[in-house]
């Protein structure tokens, strides 16, 4: 650690300090708000798939890290079992997988939006009943809406002690990509968080 401090104060203390807040552009909001994004896009792909994506643009989520509510909501869409979206699906013949969530990069999470995607992988039947399909998805959002998180704490709870086993015995990563994804955390979180803000949770706030 002595060694890589010395080669990062070489390397680093001439760089100036131009004294310059964070640039922020939460100040842009609804960049998705153009009558081209309400629509139904038809890609032919090269290889013989189908696949149904649906994508809400949602309000800047980042500070909302300690309690990742994209990521409780995903979990509960791509939930496999009794009473699941995708449960419903294959019963139908209509689908083979489903997930959903956020990528909590730059492209899909940053200070003027959030991303949302559910991606539902579809059977040649799926396909001609698509539109069906999409409806099934929101119905199941609308009914998470209607019930609300608060009788979902123990889902939560186990979400996050999943995250933190994932975190404690996770493997060893390459440096180079460690050192990188730390950079970036260093943007986004509090100091006490920049080891663990981008992979546990920390608070249950049912009203976010």
């Amino acid at each position: 650690l002595d060694t890589l401090e010395k080669w990062v104060r070489e390397i680093f203390s001439e760089i100036p300090n131009n004294g310059l807040p964070k640039p922020s552009f939460d100040h842009l909001t609804q960049p998705f708000d153009t009558p081209e994004f309400h629509k139904l896009y038809r890609v032919v792909p090269i290889r013989k798939v189908h696949s149904l994506t649906i994508t809400w643009a949602l309000p800047p989520q980042e500070q909302y890290y300690r309690v990742k509510p994209l990521h409780y909501i995903s979990w509960l869409v791509g939930h496999e079992g009794k009473g699941s979206v995708l449960s419903f699906l294959r019963k139908k013949f209509w689908a083979l997988a489903l997930y959903g969530g956020n990528g909590e990069t730059g492209f899909e999470q940053n200070s003027t939006y959030s991303i949302f995607s559910i991606s539902v992988t579809l059977t040649d039947e799926g396909y001609k009943h698509f539109y069906e399909v999409a409806h099934v998805v929101f119905q199941y959002v609308k009914m998470l809406q209607k019930r609300g998180p608060d009788q979902r704490q123990v889902i939560w709870e186990e979400i996050q002690k999943i995250e933190a086993n994932e975190f404690h015995y996770q493997e060893q990563t390459d440096p180079v990509d460690y050192v990188e994804n730390l950079c970036e955390n260093m943007q986004l979180f509090q100091k006490e968080d920049f080891l663990t803000g981008d992979q546990l949770l920390f608070e249950y706030k049912p009203e976010v």
